[in-house]
């Protein structure tokens, strides 16, 4: 039976009803089944697949970000691939190809690992999904083999790469493939659970794959639930506002604390963001900032752990090159580095996806002047969304930022329903 979190917010505006009651459910599969048998799913570890068909299919989904391209997955494998298993999957044309398709041709990728929560080889560098309110999640036992989104630990959204119009039927033969059991001899136990996070509200990747295994559950003895996972929090950008005008448009107590701590770095000398034009060679840094602001609790700790971090974080700026979608930027005030972050860009959307900052300089409240500055940049470069990611913190909200839900899909075989 479909189940949503009891006393959760919906998943999404309009929560997605897995395909809506019994009988639309199956229309909808039957459909689907139609153009899914024009289709086949292999099994294709993660380093197999081109580069340029990757970030092909990548870009035909419009609802994909940075962190489904090649370069973050590749750097994700590089530094964490101890920890998780691929489970790669890419879907193509059959030999009764349609639409104009060959035989063979690439239709979409669906980037899969599988792991337990707790393994145990890799005591530590073992990572675990953070943020989201784990009290309204339905829990899946730590022992369970649970299959994932590829990159999704460390990943803010996940999606299918893919047309959308090839979707439904993607799910059909995806689901199908599951259903099947395991083909990795390696790893021939069954799956307990799917568990399929990182989804955003609109993205048809989750109406697909919710009519898909919702098709399925009764047949198969699964339990399908849709639940909010997360917020990630975002302020709107209107077009071709000014800064100013903007920090106007925030509550008075907001507008009036940024703007005091704004006046009090300008009395101490020029304030300047400055893009980092050698990330690689600046990394370290913004690592020694990162550390300053968040030691054991940051990404970078001296442990196996931390080391993974800083793999990951070098190869993704490796791969992505200096022109990519991932950029360091370091708050100078006065001529003193006193804040790095990265920002993560996707079309008219910049991501803010982590920071630090110089302790020694909080009466320059430097967290507060990145967060402005990065802003300013923002609406100066015509982006109409500032993305704070996952996580409810309260300091978004000074910044008139708003919630928008991510999505968790997790089906459970009757026999692995134990929290």
């Amino acid at each position: 039976m479909t189940t949503h979190a009891p006393d959760a917010e919906p998943a999404c505006p309009g929560p997605i009803d897995a395909g809506g009651p019994q009988p639309a459910r199956e229309a909808a599969a039957a459909t689907a089944s139609a153009s899914a048998a024009a289709l086949r799913v292999e099994r294709r570890a993660f380093s197999d697949i081109p580069r340029d068909t990757w970030d092909r299919l990548a870009g035909a989904n419009p609802w994909a970000t940075p962190f489904s391209r090649w370069a973050f997955q590749r750097a994700w494998w590089d530094a964490y691939g101890a920890s998780a298993h691929d489970q790669t999957l890419i879907v193509r044309a059959s030999s009764s190809a349609a639409g104009g398709r060959e035989a063979g041709d690439p239709i979409a990728i669906v980037p899969l690992m599988h792991r337990h929560e707790v393994e145990p080889s890799d005591a530590d560098t073992a990572s675990r999904i953070r943020h989201g309110d784990a009290s309204n999640l339905t829990p899946v036992a730590p022992t369970a083999k649970a299959v994932f989104f590829g990159a999704s630990y460390h990943a803010d959204y996940a999606t299918i790469l893919g047309a959308p119009a090839d979707l439904p039927a993607v799910a059909g033969v995806l689901v199908d493939h599951l259903a099947a059991g395991a083909s990795d001899p390696d790893h021939p136990e069954p799956w307990d659970a799917v568990d399929l996070r990182r989804l955003r509200c609109g993205d048809p990747t989750a109406e697909a794959l919710a009519a898909a295994f919702g098709a399925r559950e009764m047949q198969d003895r699964w339990t399908l639930n849709l639940e909010r996972e997360d917020v990630c929090p975002v302020v709107p950008i209107p077009d071709g506002i000014a800064f100013e005008d903007y920090l106007s448009t925030l509550d008075k107590k907001s507008r009036h604390e940024i703007r005091r701590k704004i006046r009090r770095a300008q009395a101490a000398g020029e304030i300047e963001l400055v893009p980092s034009t050698e990330p690689l060679a600046d990394l370290d840094a913004f690592i020694d900032l990162h550390q300053s602001k968040w030691g054991a609790d940051g990404l970078f700790p001296p442990t196996p752990g931390g080391d993974a971090s800083r793999v990951f974080i070098r190869r993704w700026f490796e791969e992505s090159g200096p022109d990519g979608a991932v950029r360091l930027s370091f708050l100078i005030v006065a001529g003193r580095r006193i804040a790095a972050g990265i920002h993560v860009l996707a079309g008219d959307r910049v991501m803010f996806y982590n920071a630090g900052v110089d302790p020694e300089a909080r009466d320059l409240s430097p967290g507060v002047i990145f967060i402005a500055e990065s802003i300013r940049w923002a609406a100066e470069h015509q982006m109409r969304t500032f993305d704070f990611l996952r996580g409810n913190e309260p300091y978004k909200y000074e910044w008139g930022a708003v919630d928008e839900p991510i999505q968790r899909l997790l089906v459970r075989r009757d026999e692995a329903r134990g929290g």
